[in-house]
């Protein structure tokens, strides 16, 4: 039935072209800004997860800064523990010189003396961000340092912190002037008779360095003149080869904890990218997949429009119908 009251077909065209317009809307929307999930209104179990994840990357992104900063930590205590052990070396290898029949002690004490001046410098100036892991600037020992190392998200959504310990009383050298010399690898004491082989040794304990701590070691510093003994001197090179070895594992402790740092920057950092990868996977849209639907869409709206063209001219067909 044909009527100038209702026109259902250009009703019928105007409803397709209003769906079509609403879907190209919808692509334009997806291809302007990348998204096939935007917001929360597109499909809110993905946005909630694309959320979640985000804020999981930025703080990611936060512990990989951490990792920076404590692998350089790691570094500088590394740096002044390795050139504190060639101090050491040298040391050893004045006394052993000292050992020698008509070698003037008092000159190589010299040597001694500007080679632990040498040491207090490295121990002093190995410091990164305000922490020094060499030198102990505190009346107790030092303490365990922690470097931020993870963050993570359990089953059931609950996040943690993980760090990465280092015992820096292990690698303190030098004690605090305020504190005990027992708390530094060189200012500690060391028993002499107990590293002699043969159990024959009673000059007793020897340190190697003297800041003046207030609980001061009770041995006698590793120096010469022109009385000191052929065995005292012996015990000596026994006490700072023991000092050598006891540095040479703290070395070995942070060159592993160096490592470890480095394979968490790595890990971090690929588990950045896998996140991203995911989300990307949740709520990217797919611009070959929206550029070719966003062309038919143009075409059914051109078809769409012609369509509702042909269906408004039904009226004036009937007005033909009244004419003389």
């Amino acid at each position: 039935m044909t009527s100038i009251m209702t026109n259902a077909a250009a009703m019928a065209a105007l409803q397709t072209l209003r769906t079509i317009n609403s879907e190209m809307q919808e692509t334009q929307a997806r291809v302007s800004s990348g998204y096939r999930v935007e917001t929360a209104g597109d499909n809110a179990a993905y946005w909630s997860i694309a959320t979640t994840m985000r804020s999981d990357n930025k703080a990611l992104s936060t512990v990989k800064d951490a990792l920076g900063l404590g692998a350089a930590k790691v570094d500088i205590a590394y740096t002044g523990m390795s050139a504190s052990i060639d101090v050491v070396s040298e040391i050893k290898a004045k006394l052993v010189a000292a050992r020698e029949p008509g070698v003037d002690k008092t000159k190589i004490d010299k040597e001694l003396t500007e080679l632990k001046a040498q040491l207090i410098s490295i121990s002093e100036s190995a410091a990164f961000s305000g922490e020094n892991w060499l030198n102990n600037t505190t009346a107790t020992a030092a303490g365990t340092k922690q470097i931020v190392g993870g963050f993570n998200r359990d089953a059931s959504n609950n996040v943690s912190v993980t760090t990465l310990d280092v015992d820096t009383s292990k690698t303190t050298l030098v004690a605090s002037a305020l504190g005990d010399a027992q708390f530094g690898l060189l200012t500690k004491d060391v028993d002499s008779d107990a590293l002699d082989p043969d159990g024959l040794s009673t000059d007793g304990s020897f340190f190697l360095l003297d800041n003046g701590a207030t609980t001061a070691a009770t041995g006698t510093e590793i120096a010469l003149t022109s009385t000191t003994s052929d065995s005292e001197v012996t015990s000596m090179i026994r006490v700072v080869d023991s000092i050598l070895l006891q540095m040479t594992d703290a070395a070995s402790n942070l060159g592993a904890i160096n490592k470890r740092v480095s394979m968490q920057e790595d890990f971090v950092a690929n588990l950045m990218d896998s996140i991203d990868k995911g989300i990307g996977r949740l709520v990217d849209a797919d611009m070959n997949e929206e550029s070719t639907r966003l062309k038919a869409l143009q075409t059914q709206q051109q078809l769409g429009i012609q369509s509702l063209s042909i269906a408004n001219t039904n009226s004036q067909n009937i007005l033909s119908l009244f004419q003389q």
